[in-house]
């Protein structure tokens, strides 16, 4: 990811139900965290996308990658930033940090599908949503 400011963060705090025996949050919690802010990016520029709501276009998430640099502990206020990487026909890639202060703890990678719930298959991504997406990965 590019040194300068990601266009999307979240904050969230570790809970105590995040963690594992060993006291650090749990390695699937961190994609969790990725979920929700994948989710709330994904919202702020395509505002019709509703996760709970079968609708003729949505995403189908197809990969993940999560490389973890650090643990987070109980109360630790980790805070995810979203960037689009590769932005094809009918898929986008999203990248993520996530750090506790200056401290990254995990980064990856998601690949959602452009999804059409009424037909049962890939869809090319909304124009319009694709234009967001170029822009934001570029910009």
């Amino acid at each position: 990811m590019a040194a300068d400011e990601p266009p999307f963060s979240i904050v969230e705090r570790v809970r105590f139900g995040d963690l594992d025996a060993m006291q650090h949050m749990n390695n699937v919690e961190f994609l969790r965290f990725f979920e929700t802010a994948r989710i709330e990016y994904l919202r702020g520029l395509f505002p019709d996308h509703q996760p709970t709501r079968r609708q003729e276009f949505g995403f189908i998430f197809a990969e993940c990658r999560i490389s973890y640099r650090a643990p987070a502990f109980y109360d630790d206020s980790i805070r995810t930033t979203i960037r689009p990487g590769e932005v094809r026909r009918s898929s986008l890639r999203l990248e993520f940090e996530m750090h506790v202060d200056e401290r990254l703890v995990a980064e990856g990678y998601g690949v959602l599908v452009g999804y059409d719930y009424q037909e049962g298959r890939s869809r090319p991504l909304p124009g319009e949503l694709r234009e967001r997406l170029e822009a934001a990965a570029t910009g």
